[in-house]
């Protein structure tokens, strides 16, 4: 990118690998005379590179007798998406910023500074003329993926409303209310909490215990796809919030807005707002390995001194 101004999606992935090889004779050999420098003793006739043929092929003979084995399995979990790289990004690369107040600040793609620390309210309309339930959002524009709202059961406030439905103003979606006590102080705000599954920790795990449907409504830079309606698709993320705002308004259910203290998840490497986004992933079932682990210790195979140490392991 800094050179050519090209990602690797723009090569292709046989062109992409080649540059990767063509990097690893480069500064791999940078890394081999350094070693050679300080005299590591090292068997220089077995040098190889992860990334040759025989050991790619090596790879792919693990890979698919532990997949067949049932020891590699891919499930859908929510990732750390930077939308400048297309990539998801480990929790090591996230800077977390705390933010005490109504902040403007530059990301990029946007020409003008985004507007982050605030807490929008807004009215879903419910079903059977039961009125409305105000709900708010440090990220409005996800409310165009929420498939359900919480309630705690004990708030005296609600218990009318237990497996009613609001109505979404702008695709018609139902919304089931639901019992969260986890999530939800009825002491916070209105003590109701939109759910949306797709793009929020917390509410992924809801989302799984009530069987919600998980509605992605970004594509991999960062705009609003099919899913978000015509009225928004095709709109940068932070554009978008802006646009759901006028549009509740619109229909006259905007509640209003104020300053809230929270972390904001920024890139290291690209400064990009971090964007919690469902995406496949493979995994590796570790539970055979771990109790085999345990056992060895427990009886005395394996001993680990000093002995206190042995609750470390366990853990």
């Amino acid at each position: 990118m800094r050179e050519r101004k090209l990602s690797r999606h723009d090569l292709g992935r046989d062109k992409f690998l080649s540059e990767l090889h063509n990097w690893k004779d480069q500064y791999g050999g940078t890394i081999l005379r350094q070693l050679r420098t300080l005299g590591a003793s090292l068997d220089w006739s077995r040098e190889c590179s992860t990334m040759d043929e025989q050991r790619s092929g090596a790879i792919t003979e693990t890979f698919v007798r532990l997949y067949k084995e049932g020891l590699i399995y891919r499930d859908i979990r929510l990732v750390n998406w930077d939308c400048t790289l297309r990539t998801a990004i480990s929790d090591i690369e996230v800077d977390r910023v705390d933010l005490k107040a109504e902040t403007f600040l530059e990301v990029p793609g946007y020409s003008n500074p985004v507007q982050f620390g605030v807490l929008t309210s807004f009215a879903y309309p419910l079903e059977e003329g039961l009125g409305e339930i105000i709900v708010a959002t440090t990220r409005i524009e996800t409310m165009l993926g929420d498939t359900a709202i919480a309630v705690h059961s004990q708030d005296e406030r609600y218990k009318h409303l237990h497996g009613k439905y609001a109505v979404h103003p702008f695709n018609g979606r139902k919304l089931e209310i639901i019992c969260a006590d986890d999530l939800v102080k009825a002491t916070f705000g209105t003590g109701a909490v939109k759910i949306t599954p797709a793009h929020d920790s917390k509410d992924f795990e809801v989302g799984k215990q009530h069987n919600l449907d998980f509605i992605n409504i970004f594509t991999d830079d960062g705009n609003i796809n099919e899913n978000g309606g015509p009225q928004f698709e095709g709109m940068p993320r932070f554009t978008a919030r802006a646009a759901v705002i006028d549009a509740l308004k619109e229909k006259g259910l905007y509640r209003g807005m104020e300053n809230n203290e929270m972390e904001l998840g920024r890139c290291s490497r690209t400064n990009d707002i971090v964007e919690p986004m469902i995406k496949p992933q493979w995994f590796v079932n570790c539970n055979t390995m771990a109790k085999a682990a345990l056992d060895a210790v427990k009886s005395k195979e394996i001993e680990i001194i000093p002995p206190q140490y042995e609750q470390d392991w366990y853990r």
